[in-house]
């Protein structure tokens, strides 16, 4: 699936986005959503589209990717009343956690999620930005492998260019910007 929000909130999410050439290697430009997260009305909005998902509001966990994807992950769970679980970078959660190692736009990374909390669980979810697809696979996999139903992915921007959508074709994608 193929969604970006309403043009509107398209335009905005792209107005308080901060590009930071060179980071974290040369050559990367980095998609900054702080001034994005500092505009209370513009997050909120965000959120409020996320919210209206059937896939968020039936989910009884919002999981967020470390660490911007913990924001809307938080952000999102309380307006839907769902919980939170944490994907974190490998060696940050207590035991017994699951764990996988998965390939960057810019080298490798390891991530975790805790076990004993997802089993039968429908899970939706969020990071900030769809660059290669990459950490959301990885995310994506270790979520199931934990228990967990996936309901959909969210998003608040995808890099379009960088194909990330296709390591996702099984999955119900929402992007309220897509560059």
């Amino acid at each position: 699936m193929s969604e970006q929000a309403e043009p509107d909130l398209a335009e905005l999410i792209k107005s308080r986005l901060r590009d930071v050439p060179d980071f974290p290697l040369p050559g990367i430009i980095f998609k900054d959503i702080a001034p994005l997260l500092a505009d209370a009305a513009v997050f909120g909005a965000c959120i409020d589209v996320l919210a209206a998902l059937p896939e968020a509001c039936d989910a009884d966990l919002i999981a967020g990717v470390e660490a911007r994807g913990f924001v809307v992950a938080a952000s999102l769970a309380r307006a839907v009343a769902a919980g939170v679980v944490t994907v974190r970078k490998g060696g940050k959660l207590p035991p017994p956690t699951v764990t996988t190692t998965y390939e960057l736009e810019y080298g490798s990374a390891e991530i975790e999620v805790p076990l004993g909390v997802l089993e039968g669980k429908r899970v939706y979810l969020v990071d900030d930005v769809l660059a290669t697809g990459g950490t959301l696979k990885a995310a994506l996999g270790l979520l199931t492998l934990a228990g967990a139903v996936i309901s959909g992915v969210g998003v608040l921007v995808e890099l379009s260019f960088l194909n990330g959508r296709k390591l996702l074709a099984d999955q119900n994608v929402t992007a309220l910007l897509r560059l």
